[in-house]
């Protein structure tokens, strides 16, 4: 491990907390103030706000309960999945198509629409050769806004009701998303846009470019626009590549400045939020607290996977290929991962887009050592809560969060409080729910992929590291990550279950963390006593981690021993 290396993984951890904080205390100003819009030298947002409520047609200042919030927030979901399923099976028929590209296939159409309206960005496509100019723009790029902005209005109602007391009513999910679209995506998509540009992220509208090689044949380079889809899919923690080979590829991450960017926007909003959770609450300390939990997961994560690529192993130390082995003798296993890059740089970006449910990438995942690729393997596992999607990771850890201070009042025989309000049955039972939901789906897709003749013809690569294959392609889709490693293919068969992974993957924790939401609100505070629970100490942090590592950590281990293990073990 050189020390350039660990000099920008510490860079990259101080400017995330530097930019995390002022923003979040921003966006709980943004979600907490109903006049924020109406005051000071912009008060002309306000009216183009009131004016987008009138046009829809909703009171976007009357506030709702959680079955109100989540029924809408289905509803809106389901509209823009028939219009972006409209357009990726029109595509052939209509503009912005210069290089003459088909209708996609129905049942990928289908996959894709379910990936992209829950924020998941899984591709069982090439970006540059499947999806028209309009598809990615209208269609894909405008999801990577509205799945984000949805994620994160659902976390503002949710806290908005642990902060509330002897209330029905979380908020309204119009206002919420329209201000998590303007007021923060919307500007820092375009910050960033313009960076990436300026580090020569390609932006256009022209065709696809033919060169002619050293040797005399002809090359096509695909192009588009790239630089705008990729500043929001990394914000907005949606990670689908306008390539297929994703942030590995010059056009889409052209230098190390453009790596840094792009790596800091994945964790940016998911970060700040936490910060903006302690702001809403009024609980800052607690916030803190939060976030050690989550830094420590993801700080060992970056432990784990580093040293591993590092080191490489001895097969692929005795492999006898000459580049193979140049790799090892330099410093590990340097296959699938991008020169300019390096390992620090592609081992923080796959512990940053395994832990924040982003999915986008800058080295192949397949091709690292056993011990490395348990680690995106594992994060996804958890339930994508360190750091998270934006919106979804925070409301995710909420319901860990519950069963920790529910074993902390076993623990001294009293009613467990969170936050001045008593911990009870029905809380319980959502955050069990919550968190034990999708590791449950997990499993019993990758079975179900196994053991039938059709799940089989979806895998490439047989043996141990195909089984590990499997598992990941449903742990990334159930949980809305969207990364992948190879040797997964898609059929009519995996394109459906992935489809229903992302779908109940996305919806059944979002109606959980609302219905949580409502509950709390409904409570009134009570006073702190010398034998309630701190949650504002590094007891707290501990426990935290300590839950989430057995009940998650538990679920995966007999999986992990059928893959990564014994593959391990075999090296």
């Amino acid at each position: 491990m050189n020390g350039q290396g660990i000099g920008q993984i510490l860079i990259y951890v101080v400017l995330l907390i530097a930019l995390g904080y002022p923003l979040g205390v921003y966006m709980a100003r943004v979600y907490n103030d109903d006049d924020f819009a109406t005051r000071g030298r912009f008060r002309w947002l306000g009216a183009i706000e009131r004016g987008f409520f009138r046009a829809v047609r909703v009171d976007g200042f009357r506030e709702q309960t959680w079955q109100a919030y989540g029924k809408v927030t289905l509803v809106f979901s389901s509209i823009f999945a028939l219009f972006l399923y409209g357009i990726l099976r029109l595509q052939g028929h209509l503009f912005l198509n210069p290089d003459h590209l088909p209708a996609v296939a129905s049942h990928i159409a289908l996959n894709t629409t379910a990936s992209f309206i829950t924020n998941t960005n899984w591709q069982y496509y090439g970006g540059e050769y499947t999806m028209s100019y309009l598809s990615q723009m209208a269609g894909l790029a405008v999801q990577n806004f509205v799945s984000a902005a949805v994620g994160m209005a659902v976390l503002a109602a949710v806290v908005r009701g642990i902060a509330r007391r002897s209330r029905d009513e979380i908020g309204n999910f119009w206002r919420d998303l329209y201000r998590s679209l303007v007021y923060i995506l919307l500007p820092l998509a375009i910050v960033l846009g313009v960076i990436l540009m300026s580090q020569g992220v390609v932006q256009t509208f022209h065709a696809h470019a033919t060169a002619t090689t050293l040797q005399g044949a002809h090359q096509t380079i695909a192009r588009g626009p790239a630089a705008s889809q990729i500043a929001i899919k990394q914000l907005g923690t949606n990670g689908g590549g306008f390539y297929n080979s994703n942030s590995a590829v010059p056009f889409e991450n052209p230098n190390g400045l453009s790596n840094f960017f792009e790596l800091l926007a994945i964790l940016l909003i998911p970060a700040a939020q936490v910060f903006m959770f302690g702001k809403m609450v009024g609980a800052r300390r607690h916030a803190w607290m939060v976030f050690a939990a989550m830094f420590s997961i993801f700080a060992i994560g970056v432990a784990v996977n580093l040293p591993a690529e590092q080191h490489g192993s001895q097969v692929l130390r005795n492999s006898g290929v000459n580049i193979t082995q140049s790799s090892a003798q330099s410093g590990g296993n340097m296959a699938d991962k991008e020169i300019r890059f390096g390992q620090a740089n592609s081992t923080l970006w796959t512990v940053a887009t395994s832990d924040a449910s982003n999915g986008s990438v800058n080295a192949g995942f397949d091709a690292q050592t056993p011990t490395g690729g348990a680690v995106p393997l594992v994060n996804l596992f958890l339930g994508e809560v360190v750091f998270g999607g934006v919106g979804s990771g925070l409301y995710g850890m909420f319901f860990y969060i519950i069963i920790a201070v529910f074993i902390a009042g076993l623990m001294v025989g009293r009613t467990p409080e969170w936050l001045g309000k008593k911990i009870e049955a029905r809380e319980i039972k959502i955050a069990a729910l919550g968190a034990l939901f999708v590791p449950t789906m997990v499993l019993t897709l990758t079975a179900v992929a196994i053991v039938t003749h059709s799940g089989l013809a979806s895998i490439y690569n047989q043996g141990v590291h195909g089984f590990t294959e499997t598992l990941y392609a449903y742990d990334s889709q159930s949980n809305n990550n969207g990364s992948a490693f190879a040797g997964y293919g898609a059929t009519s068969f995996s394109a459906s279950l992935g489809t229903v992974a992302m779908l109940f993957g996305r919806f059944v924790p979002l109606l959980a963390a609302l219905a949580l939401g409502g509950s709390l609100a409904k409570k009134k505070i009570v006073p702190a006593s010398a034998g309630t629970f701190r949650t504002d100490g590094g007891t707290f942090v501990v426990l935290l981690v300590a839950i989430i590592a057995l009940t998650a950590g538990l679920m995966i281990l007999p999986a992990l021993t059928l893959g990564p293990i014994v593959e391990g073990l075999m090296h």
